[in-house]
């Protein structure tokens, strides 16, 4: 078996400055480390117990495979953060059949973005 220390999930976007402007102030994702100098520099996020590492830049539009699964403590109160931040919500929280609240958005590459919420009563949370 592979021993995993740690993970990160690199993206490569159309635009660079774009991204990190999402990522960095919409999301408020907090950096854990940049490197290189310029638009072409990358930028490494905290994502909980992993990274996002934007950097490069994209030749060509992405493909719709990538999906980001984010968990938050309040996804209503996330809801709020974002509107008021101006960031575009696809689909508002909604209670799944699964149980999980999620919301869905996406970052300016068009790469969807969901915020969860796994409520106190979930399986994931409570085992009887």
């Amino acid at each position: 078996m592979v021993h995993v220390l740690s993970s990160r999930m690199l993206l490569r976007p159309s635009d660079p400055e774009r991204s990190r402007t999402f990522y960095g102030e919409a999301l408020g994702l907090e950096i854990y480390r940049e490197f290189g100098t310029g638009s072409e520099r990358g930028t490494v996020y905290f994502l909980g117990g992993g990274f996002l590492e934007v950097s490069g830049r994209a030749a060509e539009p992405p493909a719709d495979t990538l999906r980001l699964w984010l968990q938050v403590a309040d996804v209503a109160a996330a809801h709020e953060e974002l509107l008021a931040r101006g960031v575009e919500v696809l689909r508002p929280p909604v209670r799944e059949p699964w149980g999980l609240i999620e919301m869905w958005i996406a970052d300016p590459d068009g790469h969807r973005v969901v915020l969860v919420e796994i409520p106190a009563d979930h399986p994931l949370r409570y085992r009887p």
